[in-house]
Parts: C-alpha cells; sequence; structure tokens
C-alpha cells in the first residue's frame, strides 16, 4: 500500500474540515441548518483544532515508513480516529433522515479507517526484500 498516497489524502480532508471548524463554527452549524447555542461554537472550534493537529501530522510523516512496528503511533491515531468517527456517524446516519452528507461522510470515514487498518497491518519491508536484486 502507498502509505504517502493516504496519509496526503487525510491530511488535506482533515484540514478542510479543519479549517472549516475552526475558523467559522457559527457558519458551518448554519449551513446544516443547526443553531448554535452556548458553547457548541467552542466545542467545534476545538473539535477543528483537533483534526488541524491530525492533518500537520499526517503531512509531515507523509515521507516517513509506515506499516507495521513503522510509525505505529501514528497509524494507530488515525485509525482509532477514523473508525470511532465512522461508528458514531454510521450511527447517527441510520438513526434518523439526516440526508445524503452523513452518509457520505460516514463512508469516506469507513473508507480511511479500512486504509489505516490495512497500513497498520501491513508489513513495509515485504516489498522492499522482494524488489531488491
Amino acid at each position: 500500500m502507498n502509505s504517502r498516497f493516504l496519509m496526503i489524502a487525510s491530511a488535506a480532508v482533515l484540514a478542510a474540515v479543519g479549517i472549516a471548524l475552526s475558523f467559522a463554527p457559527v457558519e458551518t452549524l448554519a449551513y446544516f441548518g443547526k443553531p448554535a447555542p452556548g458553547g457548541v461554537p467552542v466545542l467545534l472550534q476545538l473539535t477543528g483544532a483537533l483534526y488541524l493537529g491530525f492533518a500537520f501530522m499526517n503531512w509531515m510523516a507523509k515521507g516517513s515508513v509506515l506499516g507495521g512496528i513503522y510509525g505505529r503511533a501514528i497509524v494507530m491515531g488515525n485509525f482509532l480516529q477514523f473508525t470511532m468517527g465512522a461508528l458514531t456517524l454510521l450511527k447517527a446516519a441510520s438513526g434518523s433522515s439526516q440526508g445524503a452528507f452523513i452518509w457520505t461522510a460516514a463512508v469516506g470515514y469507513a473508507l480511511f479507517a479500512l486504509l489505516f487498518g490495512v497500513l497498520l497491518f501491513s508489513d513495509p519491508t515485504a516489498k522492499r526484500e522482494h524488489s531488491t536484486p
């Protein structure tokens, strides 16, 4: 698996969501037709900061050897974040008529969770051993 592409793609998605939540939490809620009571915008900004942190971490790790025991903390953090996010979104999507957006987000999260799971349990040195003459 090409971990570089996965890290770049996840960094881009997480950065886009992180920027929206960090700098426009009220506008993001309004886009989805939700009110912004009390501390909800602050919680969204904190969530956006977490997304940006993951985005920067993934961007900086894109050139590292990842998989198996290599970069395990980075891969495990992403795997857990995307797995729990996918489960949360799938539960929310199946429990009500949220529309196509939440299903799209759930599928995207599940895809990233699957790819990080494959990366977590793959051996990045296997290709190198076989490709050496």
